[in-house]
């Protein structure tokens, strides 16, 4: 596997992850996907894995099975706390917390 295809692979783990929260928020997305179809996402904001997956598609169609295309217009910045205000005391040993 080359490196390039490692991130693209990578890519689609991270879209994953997020179409999951996604389907968490949105349950009635999950009804209108088959389940026993192959989910391929067409990132319209990143068109090197949108054609990368594009590939991946022809290759389980033409194993003869489905395939879903979720179609994902862009991705907001990832957040990685909401916590604001964070304040970091250090009590050192054998001295009185105050």
């Amino acid at each position: 596997m080359s490196r390039d295809e490692k991130v693209l692979i990578e890519k689609n783990i991270e879209l994953s992850g997020e179409f999951s929260r996604y389907i968490i928020d949105h349950p009635e997305m999950d009804e209108t996907i088959p389940s026993d179809a192959e989910i391929v996402f067409l990132p319209e904001f990143d068109a090197e894995l949108k054609q990368f997956n594009l590939g991946l598609a022809k290759d389980i169609e033409s194993a003869g099975k489905r395939v879903v295309y979720v179609r994902i217009e862009k991705l907001r910045p990832k957040v990685l706390s909401r916590i604001e205000g964070v304040n970091v005391e250090i009590q050192e040993a054998g001295r009185p917390g105050g």
